[in-house]
């Protein structure tokens, strides 16, 4: 049995620790030490006193890269608390276009933070949205693997990148006239469409996962309790079920459109479901004949949220209409609140003294 401390080649000192086990077995190991030689000796002793009580140490374990992990972090994490598929399909996208090909064969207790500075100047002409997207999935993959005891703590700090908040680009109410007229000129689905997206805010999955038994046309009101991915039908977004009021048009239309084809309200002349494509199609197509940019029924959805502003509807009444799980998304519609904006103005004249051009009624005492 022997320590032995001597300096080392590259700076500090190197301890050399031979012992014979308790089980008959000899055992070495060196190790370098950035600290004075009487520290490293006394170090040396103790670990020599430990390996003679509790013997050879178990091999460690070696660290999963970011690339072995990621099934099981999908397997473990997403998949097992039951993400909507959308949501998986975004992780697994994010795995392989932007994390695995940046950081897949490091380890996971030796990504930095400089890696993950890295990682942003690699994503820097992507929009700010797509890189905090691919960030929050990274910091989530470490945390859980964490949480597993795959790693002892987190190895980097990761910090999303500011992204200013999106506009709210929606029709004003002569444009969206035109866009449900031209939709009727093109058939009584595309209508539909038109209407459930801008007349009852419903999603482009919601649309597709719409039943009849959804429909109370005597009530005048819509149940939405599914929304359709790609043929994976789920809660809709938020996980609740809303009921949403009927116009007086898109009543007339759903009533025009009753069929027995399918449980769906919408869907293909041999009754299987409708897909985004064709949602988004109708829309288009609407657009083009109204002479209006028309991408999808989701500019639409905000035409729905913010017509009920610019009417003075009150903001809880919005959020629970449209669905929306915090008050911070329908807050991004309260500035066409004319109510609002005029009571705001109003104040400033509160205590104010008349101007000077304004005739002031006195009275003589």
């Amino acid at each position: 049995m022997s320590v032995r401390v001597r300096p080392f080649r590259n700076g500090g000192m190197e301890v050399d620790i031979a012992v014979l086990l308790p089980d008959g077995t000899r055992y070495r190991e060196r190790k370098v030490h950035k600290k004075s030689k009487s520290v490293v000796q006394r170090w040396g002793e103790n670990r020599e006193r430990f390996l003679l009580t509790h013997g050879r140490p178990a091999p460690k374990k070696e660290v999963s890269t970011l690339k072995e992990f990621a099934p099981r972090f999908l397997d473990g994490h997403a998949r097992a608390n039951r993400h909507k598929p959308s949501g998986i399909a975004a992780k697994e996208s994010i795995m392989r276009v932007h994390l695995i090909p940046a950081l897949g064969t490091r380890r996971l207790d030796q990504i930095t933070t400089e890696h993950v500075q890295l990682l942003k100047q690699r994503l820097a002409t992507l929009a700010p949205k797509t890189v905090n997207n691919t960030l929050t999935v990274l910091s989530t993959l470490l945390r859980r693997a964490v949480d597993w005891n795959v790693i002892a703590q987190m190895p980097c700090v990761i910090r999303l990148v500011k992204a200013p908040k999106p506009s709210m680009a929606f029709y004003d109410f002569e444009t969206y006239t035109r866009i449900v007229r031209a939709a009727e000129e093109l058939g009584a689905e595309a209508k539909l469409v038109v209407l459930l997206a801008g007349d009852a805010g419903l999603r482009c999955g919601e649309i597709i996962a719409l039943e009849w038994q959804d429909v109370d046309l005597q009530q005048r009101q819509l149940c939405i309790q599914r929304g359709d991915w790609r043929g994976h039908v789920t809660a809709p977004k938020g996980g609740r079920l809303r009921y949403v009021p009927m116009t007086e048009r898109l009543t007339a239309a759903l009533l025009a459109h009753r069929h027995g084809k399918s449980q769906r309200v919408l869907c293909r002349a041999d009754g299987s479901a409708l897909t985004q494509d064709i949602v988004g199609e109708h829309v288009r197509r609407a657009g083009r004949k109204a002479k209006v940019p028309a991408n999808g029924a989701h500019r639409l959805r905000h035409t729905f949220c913010s017509h009920l502003a610019m009417r003075g509807a009150a903001p809880l009444a919005i959020q629970v209409l449209a669905g929306h799980q915090d008050q911070g998304t329908t807050q991004r519609y309260l500035h066409l609140t004319p109510a609002a904006l005029e009571g705001a103005i109003r104040l400033l004249e509160q205590g104010q003294p008349p101007h000077h051009g304004d005739s002031v009624e006195t009275t003589s005492g």
